[in-house]
């Protein structure tokens, strides 16, 4: 239960910083979330089930009411907060604005920082290795041969970190480097070796450090998976020892999704593991010890058992021109079914290449020891422990991937997602996939059920005005003891913006819909300052882009695709802060985090409904699987996912309460559509026009 004292603390610290922060509104819908987070985390509602949802319309200020609603209740709780976003934006706005703000106003002594994963570091026994004597263990390390200029580049890097002016992360480097090349020197998990005398100033591990003395960490979602794919509590704090408040929260299905998904080459995987096999007789010739034999001899027969079956499924889909024989050239295995041939050789690969990561395991082990002993040369147990880790993470990977085409799927869920795209290059090979079409299953089992505390919040939660969707997607239910909460934006957009639906003689499936695109583009930007045009896809957005040459001024028109996002921002700016007309073009990416308040944005242009094309895998694996079930994918997925994205795409117009403008929408569809009319309620209360 919530307590009289942090009540009574929360409270203080509200008034403390509304008196502190300039312009400073009290507002209702805020004070209502900072109350309904503190009572769902404590368990006013339910003591099992501490899960919130919170749709918090823009303009509330959701950062400051999860800081509120939860810093002080897990202080006092011996908590600790993990707040996860989706964006570096949101990222860097909590770490160098609005936490410091907090503490800072609060009177509350805690600690934050941002938790970034190993790939953000650099390996400095890597490192050195790379830019070593050209040997062969310099070599060894590089993936292709290396030109002087990347050498010199590492080796700048060696000086600036032993200099102090560089502290080995990506993120604080004066230059962008190569992402190939940093692949090749950030740290990963198999290769960390705290024993040595390299490893011991590793930036990673000493970030690390540093991170169990915080009370508040900031993540991206990502890390937070990785986190709970490891059981939980092994690079963050265990889930039952903190609160998490996972903002930007309707990314969260995808991410959960991509991150349980694994993909693999045939020749590619068949190649590297040729090499795998030289790797273990040079650690067998290096190391003195006899324990390194039996391990080594297993692993080369793991190998070759392994090489054979991939080269069994090349031959396989050799053989079978026909199923690849489409514009994606990709065979996807209908209900997740792979035919009983394939089914065997995979039941084949997930065994063999299982054993071949528990025996090499072991082989590493071995290793460690040895260099703990001291055993290999310094220059000899950099590259060792380095190929090791590599080779040990694609066995991972490989193993992931057969065990998820083999495996059998549960009748009560969706069947999993299998595919395979042909590949064509120096020699034609195949990349196989898997991944799940529903994550909610898994999300009940490595969060909800482990957490201390979960409040999920956006701007956009909702489709067609109810949870359903979203609530179905995560696996939480609208009865289980879990919270949902819609608070509406405060602005007045009966009075400060218009919503527009012209007239139109096409509709968006016919072929003339792009020219009078363009027609209306040219007139609805006629003597407006500050517009936004939003394309569904890049390929109409280039064709509007040719038709508008030459109507709409050059130097005024900033294409997505042009410039980075950054500098089109920075430069449609500028302009308007210029007294100069500017308009940008932008796809799907441009309806999301874009922020231009005020004058920077007083014009939205939504070409077309934001409906997705079920194009990739495992949307069409979804769509199979709802239609199996005797439901409708487009009433189901389609209709609720384009109400969330248009909702969005109208929030970049209003981003404060004085902001104006209008909001066209070129998409009769609403007008003429059953399903127009839910979408349409479903958007803010704008003024409407329809023609």
């Amino acid at each position: 239960m919530l307590t009289d004292h942090i009540k009574t603390q929360i409270r203080t610290i509200y008034k403390d910083i509304a008196t502190a922060m300039p312009n400073f509104r009290s507002r209702r819908e805020q004070n209502f979330m900072v109350a309904e987070i503190s009572k769902t985390l404590a368990g006013d509602y339910d003591k099992q089930r501490r899960i919130m949802v919170c749709e918090a319309g823009t303009g509330i200020g959701k950062s400051l009411s999860y800081i509120l609603g939860t810093i002080p209740l897990a202080l006092a709780s011996k908590k600790k907060v993990c707040i996860a976003t989706a964006t570096v934006a949101l990222q860097e706005q909590l770490l160098h604005k609005d936490l410091p703000f907090f503490l800072q106003q609060s009177g509350v002594d805690f600690k934050f920082g941002l938790v970034k994963g190993r790939q953000r570091y650099v390996c400095l026994a890597k490192l050195a290795a790379m830019i070593g004597p050209e040997d062969t263990s310099q070599m060894a390390m590089w993936q292709t041969k290396p030109d002087q200029s990347q050498i010199d580049l590492l080796k700048a890097l060696h000086q600036d970190f032993n200099d102090n002016k560089w502290n080995g992360e990506i993120d604080t480097l004066k230059k962008p480097i190569p992402d190939f090349l940093w692949q090749q020197i950030c740290c990963d998990k198999h290769s960390c070796h705290r024993q040595m005398s390299s490893h011991h100033h590793c930036p990673f591990h000493k970030a690390r450090e540093d991170v169990e003395t915080w009370d508040v960490l900031i993540v991206n979602h990502s890390l937070l998976f990785a986190d709970l794919e490891l059981g939980g509590g092994v690079i963050l704090p265990e889930p039952e020892d903190m609160f998490y408040v996972i903002d930007e929260a309707h990314h969260l299905p995808t991410v959960a999704r991509d991150f349980s998904s694994a993909q693999a080459t045939l020749r590619g995987a068949s190649d590297w593991l040729e090499k795998a096999s030289k790797t273990c007789s040079k650690l067998q010739n290096q190391l003195k010890t006899t324990h390194i034999i039996a391990p080594v001899q297993a692993m080369l027969d793991h190998i070759g058992d392994l090489v054979t079956q991939l080269n069994q499924v090349a031959h396989f889909c050799d053989t079978q021109p026909k199923l690849f024989a489409n514009p994606e050239t990709r065979l996807r295995f209908e209900n997740g079914k792979l035919p009983e041939s394939l089914l065997i050789q995979a039941e084949n690969l997930a065994t063999t290449s299982n054993l071949a990561v528990k025996q090499f395991t072991k082989i590493q082990s071995v290793l460690n020891e040895a260099i703990k002993d001291g055993e290999l040369p310094k220059h000899q147990s950099e590259a060792a422990l380095s190929e090791a880790g590599f080779i040990l993470q694609r066995l991972e990977n490989l193993a992931k991937l057969w065990k998820m085409l083999a495996k059998e799927d549960s009748k009560k869920g969706a069947p999993m997602a299998r595919w395979a795209e042909l590949i064509t290059g120096k020699q034609q090979d195949y990349l196989f996939c898997a991944s799940p079409i529903e994550v909610g299953f898994m999300l009940e089992h490595m969060l909800w059920q482990k957490a201390a505390g979960v409040i999920l919040c956006s701007a956009t939660l909702r489709a067609l005005n109810n949870f359903n969707h979203f609530a179905h997607q995560v696996g939480l239910s609208l009865n289980d003891g879990s919270r949902f909460l819609a608070l509406l934006s405060p602005f007045d957009y009966q009075n400060n913006a218009t919503l527009f639906i012209p007239q139109m003689e096409n509709e968006p499936t016919e072929d003339a819909f792009t020219d009078e695109l363009a027609e209306q583009v040219i007139a609805l930007v006629e003597d407006e300052m500050a517009t936004l045009v939003l394309f569904a896809s890049y390929w109409q957005m280039e064709k509007v882009t040719d038709k508008v040459n030459g109507k709409i001024a050059k130097d005024q028109l900033f294409v997505q695709g042009t410039m980075p996002r950054q500098q089109i921002l920075e430069q449609h700016k500028l302009r308007c802060d210029q007294g100069k007309p500017s308009i940008i073009f932008g796809t799907g990416s441009f309806s999301e985090g874009l922020d231009l308040p005020g004058d920077y944005l007083t014009n939205l242009i939504i070409t077309k409904l934001p409906f997705a094309v079920p194009t990739s895998p495992v949307e069409q694996a979804h769509a199979e699987y709802i239609k199996s079930k005797g439901g409708n994918p487009f009433l189901q997925l389609t209709i609720p996912d384009a109400s969330r994205k248009l909702i969005q795409s109208c929030g970049r117009l209003l981003r404060k309460e004085d902001d104006y403008g209008r909001v066209t929408i070129l998409d009769r569809r609403l007008i003429t559509k059953r399903y127009g009319k839910s979408l349409l309620d479903a958007l803010p209360p704008f003024r409407k026009v329809i023609e």
